[in-house]
């Protein structure tokens, strides 16, 4: 992959407002996520990380059967610091989740619950999913709003989650970070005409039946989530720069798109997914010497998008961001 250059544009004031919400459980007044907003925006960006959290409470890893192991198969390793360095050099708001996903999994629904891993199971009160339902499936899986087991590793916990710590888990960490990310998906709307979401995650090395495997896979849920030409716009500036990318194989997004995805209301919402080999060392557990290039190369993207985003809203929008 050819690095990208560097931008010739000033960087842009570092001049931030950063606002914490949410609560962690079991960890005092930890917040459950931080939203930092530059004091005037260059585009109509917010990233978002929703699985990097690394702010584990004792009692909570105490339970793991295999912390160490638990913790690096769950969290998108580091992906926080791409978000971080691409948010600086671009303008854009950027959410940040510090509750880990192995307490709670922002990318799924409130009742993608496996009932088997609650004390007492399903209330009578909540109705029983339909076995052919989605999130269901992945509940059952093991992968659902609390994770439960891992493949190939089996079961994270020790023992069942109390249903008091479960509604404190969906009241503090979900209800709080997606209330804060529909907010600040309609500020930007509201100042722009149209607004995008980057929802930032990182993936394992995929295998490719030929050539090279990708290293981004870009999602919008097969269309649902986002305009075509911001897709079209995203998938063309990763080519010509030497990237490798794939659309919506093996990963099209998932609750987060759904739920703030709404093209025909000009808020569009794209999952991104960076190879962990790409940017972490060779055991994929500290940032590795490629991370700057990767950041510097989304950061790109990110300008690309907020342009094209700009388009969609028009009017003032489009005003600001030729400024």
């Amino acid at each position: 992959m050819v690095p990208p250059s560097r931008p010739s544009r000033p960087a842009f004031p570092a001049v931030r407002t950063s606002e914490s919400g949410g609560i962690v459980p079991g960890l005092g007044a930890a917040p459950a996520f931080t939203l930092t907003t530059p004091a005037r925006m260059s585009l109509p960006v917010l990233i978002a990380v929703p699985h990097a959290g690394r702010a584990y409470p004792p009692a909570v890893t105490a339970r793991m059967r295999d912390p160490a192991l638990a913790q690096l198969r769950l969290e998108d390793r580091h992906v926080d610091r791409l978000g971080i360095a691409m948010a600086r050099e671009t303008g854009a708001a950027l959410l940040v989740a510090h509750a880990p996903r192995a307490l709670l999994d922002l990318n799924r629904a409130e009742d993608d619950i496996d009932w088997d891993m609650v004390d007492g199971g399903r209330p009578d009160s909540i109705a029983a999913a339909d076995p052919g339902q989605r999130g269901n499936a992945r509940a059952r899986s093991g992968l659902g709003l609390v994770p439960r087991r891992l493949p190939g590793s089996g079961e994270i916990w020790r023992g069942r989650l109390a249903p008091a710590e479960l509604a404190a888990r969906i009241d503090g960490i979900h209800r709080a970070y997606h209330t804060a990310l529909a907010q600040a998906l309609a500020d930007i709307r509201a100042q722009w005409g149209a607004a995008l979401l980057i929802d930032l995650h990182s993936m394992p090395p995929l295998r490719a039946a030929e050539g090279e495997a990708p290293t981004f896979v870009l999602g919008d849920r097969f269309g649902a989530a986002c305009h075509t030409a911001l897709m079209g716009r995203a998938l063309n500036f990763l080519e010509g720069r030497g990237a490798i990318a794939a659309h919506n194989r093996p990963y099209s997004g998932g609750y987060v798109l759904d739920r703030h995805g709404a093209p025909s209301a000009q808020v569009h919402a794209m999952q991104i997914e960076v190879c962990r080999s790409a940017y972490l060392d060779r055991q994929m557990i500290e940032p590795g010497p490629g991370l700057p290039a990767i950041a510097a190369l989304l950061a790109g993207l990110v300008r690309e998008l907020g342009a094209e985003t700009a388009l969609q809203g028009g009017g003032e929008g489009l005003r600001q961001a030729a400024e």
